[in-house]
């Protein structure tokens, strides 16, 4: 039941007492995917306990991407997921441009999630929309 965050796992556990399970990757992953769409859609300064956790504003910057802004996107969605994602390792996050969609910035998210002993590569397309609500899917 590792594969779930804690408020996931209380809940389970409250529904299902009976219930202890491996670490089942399928389930991990899609705990991850829930949990950095909730932080990467988080806007900095939000929460009071913790200022930097969140995303700043990137809306002003999609409608003109250049070359100086794109490294810098990259290092803070790193930071932001290395920080706030312990379950993710060896996080890595590149640009992949995409001229069919001009008002969307997609990047590609490679890491590994903790599986008890073990850990899964895994890969995640992340977008940007011209509304600045970031997607990801496996």
């Amino acid at each position: 039941m590792r594969e779930k965050r804690l408020l996931e796992r209380l809940r389970a556990m409250d529904q299902f007492p009976d219930w202890r399970g491996e670490s089942d990757p399928r389930t991990a992953i899609a705990s991850v995917i829930d949990h950095l769409i909730k932080i990467l859609n988080t806007r900095q300064g939000s929460a009071p306990t913790a200022p930097d956790l969140g995303m700043p504003d990137f809306t002003s910057l999609v409608g003109s991407l250049d070359a100086d802004s794109l490294p810098e996107m990259e290092q803070t969605l790193t930071q932001v997921i290395t920080r706030y994602e312990p379950r993710l390792t060896a996080v890595q996050v590149d640009f992949e441009p995409q001229p069919d969609k001009p008002f969307m910035v997609a990047f590609r998210l490679a890491a590994k999630v903790r599986l008890d002993a073990r850990e899964v590569p895994v890969v995640f397309e992340t977008v940007l929309d011209s509304d600045g609500h970031i997607t990801i899917m496996e």
